[in-house]
């Protein structure tokens, strides 16, 4: 975990920007509770030619809550990084999350989502990806994840919406 602190405190201590402190935290609350995900899921299901990728982005959201916040959180029961070194919350730009860190349910959500998005369709695809990106080194930039939960999150994301995005496929094609 030493090196996970090294890569946090790199980021706190060189990477801060005035911009960063007003843009992360922004783009962080974009995806609480996955509802930028959630809006956009439900767009593209109000449009018929991308309503399959809507369903199967809102279906990949739905299991995303239930195995890695229902299930994977109090499992394994990660405290977050400001609460393993205390003396670093002056470091946090935003209340402070109350769920354990492992994995990142912001880099999870967003991942499974945009994986599922790029799958059905690249040319959205591409930036939901980026998004999901950068709404996971928000979660390093903030102080509130080490950088195995994102990884972790994105890891369990893309593989979540790999297979719900292959499931949905099966299921179609049977009908």
């Amino acid at each position: 975990m030493n090196w996970e602190f090294t890569v946090l405190d790199f980021i706190a201590k060189h990477l801060r920007t005035e911009i960063g402190n007003l843009f992360f935290p922004f783009i962080s609350s974009l995806a609480n509770g996955g509802m930028i995900w959630i809006l956009f899921s439900l767009f593209l299901l109000s449009q018929k030619k991308t309503r399959t990728i809507g369903l199967a982005a809102l279906l990949s959201l739905l299991f995303m809550q239930l195995i890695g916040n229902s299930c994977i959180k109090p499992l394994i029961a990660r405290e977050r990084p400001f609460i393993a070194r205390p003396e670093k919350l002056t470091y946090l730009l935003i209340a402070p999350p109350g769920e354990y860190s492992f994995p990142s349910g912001h880099t999870f959500s967003s991942f499974s989502a945009a994986t599922v998005i790029a799958l059905g369709n690249k040319k959205l695809g591409i930036p939901a990806l980026i998004l999901a990106a950068i709404i996971g080194f928000s979660r390093l930039y903030l102080y509130v994840h080490f950088p195995t939960d994102v990884i972790g999150g994105m890891f369990f994301g893309i593989l979540l919406g790999i297979l719900v995005w292959k499931c949905f496929l099966t299921y179609l094609s049977k009908k």
